[in-house]
């Protein structure tokens, strides 16, 4: 039991019973009161403060002044803290994706009925060039464009702008890594041939060093 819920008088008659003067009925009866009056007192503030609970759930959120919403206003507020949600979750899908070609977000902002900035818009900078003379990189890189374009799970108008012009790109770099390994492949092939060329004209056949055949006389020669 708490001290500060027991009288004077009956802290004197616990601590010094020697002391005390009043009969054991009496003393009984003033710990009895004691005790009714700390539930009373116990009671009474658990039912203020269910009180209080009751009527802070029953006001719901309050305005920046500290005042109840109007059913319109939590309307309102509601609305907002689920744009706020969405619209930060697709720009964190456009940057997860982007990697290094994108940048932070920004945001546009409403004030709610609370007082608090909630996001409506936002946006992320994201570099969608070809690389110069590097059709591959460029291939890779449009990939990677795309994918961050089209990450969120509604992707907007511009996001297939973006889309759309990697694509665009894509496909040129595709076309051009394609002439580049045919120009490769025919350089390669001219190079053999004229290796090959080279060698079958130096190929010479080896001199001979045999003597030249004695012609054989003729009969007439004979005969002389």
């Amino acid at each position: 039991m708490a001290v500060s819920a027991i009288s004077t008088s009956s802290l004197t008659a616990w601590a010094y019973p020697a002391a005390n003067t009043h009969s054991p009925r009496v003393e009984q009866a003033s710990k009895e009161r004691a005790l009714d009056e700390e539930t009373t007192s116990n009671n009474a503030s658990s039912d203020t403060s269910t009180h209080e609970e009751s009527s802070s759930d029953a006001a719901g959120p309050k305005r920046a002044d500290g005042t109840p919403m109007a059913p319109e206003e939590i309307q309102q507020l509601e609305h907002l803290k689920q744009a706020d949600r969405e619209v930060r979750q697709h720009e964190m899908a456009h940057q997860v994706a982007g990697g290094a070609y994108t940048g932070g977000a920004s945001y546009d902002y409403d004030v709610g009925p609370d007082g608090k900035r909630y996001a409506v818009a936002g946006e992320v900078p994201i570099d969608y060039g070809p690389v110069p003379n590097d059709p591959q990189a460029t291939i890779e890189k449009m990939q990677t464009v795309i994918a961050a374009a089209m990450a969120p799970a509604d992707p907007s108008p511009k996001d297939h702008q973006v889309a759309a012009q990697a694509r665009q790109y894509l496909l040129e770099a595709k076309l051009e890594a394609a002439m580049q390994r045919s120009e490769m492949e025919q350089a390669r092939s001219a190079g053999a041939a004229d290796s090959s060329e080279t060698t079958l004209s130096e190929t010479t056949w080896p001199e001979t060093t045999a003597e030249p055949i004695a012609e054989e006389p003729t009969a007439k020669e004979q005969a002389a």
